[in-house]
Order: C-alpha cells, then sequence, then structure tokens
C-alpha cells in the first residue's frame, strides 16, 4: 500500500515552482514566480520556511551555490526536486484529475 503525501497548498505550490525554475530556485526567485504565476506574495522568510519542511520530507534537496557582490558576499541556498518529489506532485496531479473527471461526469455543464 503507497504511503499518503501530505503537502499544503503552499507547499504543494513552492514544489511545483522548484521543478519549474530547475536549478534556479531560491528564496527569492521562488517568491517572484509565486507571484507571476498565482499572484500571491509571501514573504522571503515565510519561502524559506517551506522550503526548509520540504527538505525535511525529503522532497526537494539544497546546495549552496556560488557568492555574488550584489548578495555581499553571500552564497544563494539553491533548491531542486527529488525524485520522490517529481513523484508525489505526479500523484498528487494524477489524484485531483481523477476527481475532475468524476465531477465532470456527475454534473454536466
Amino acid at each position: 500500500m503507497a504511503s499518503r503525501i501530505y503537502l499544503g497548498e503552499l507547499e504543494e505550490l513552492v514544489l511545483l515552482l522548484v521543478a519549474l525554475l530547475n536549478k534556479e530556485a531560491y528564496g527569492v526567485s521562488i517568491a517572484e514566480e509565486l507571484k507571476k504565476q498565482a499572484n500571491r506574495e509571501i514573504s522571503i522568510s515565510a519561502v524559506h520556511a517551506v522550503l526548509h519542511r520540504l527538505e525535511e520530507k525529503g522532497f526537494v534537496k539544497s546546495r549552496l551555490g556560488g557568492a555574488s557582490e550584489e548578495r555581499g558576499g553571500r552564497k544563494k541556498r539553491l533548491f531542486t526536486i527529488t525524485a520522490y518529489g517529481r513523484h508525489s506532485l505526479e500523484e498528487l496531479r494524477d489524484t485531483r484529475n481523477a476527481i475532475w473527471d468524476l465531477i465532470t461526469k456527475a454534473s454536466p455543464a
């Protein structure tokens, strides 16, 4: 029996954006993309909290990128989706699609 995947809406959106941004996903880029794609504003600290939870659950992994002058010599923490994270998103999508199909069949337009 498959284990249940527990993701809140914001966790799922952030995970989707990590997948979308590929190797360029970090706090600021995720917050900007969330605003662009979902018209939702979120603080960088909230993004980092979600990323930390996703990493603890094994959905993403992180590494330090290179330091830059514009960041005062600090390094970015870059995030990538894991195979488990991608598989989980696919399962969530399939479940939602199956339910939408049932809704469409139950209530024709």
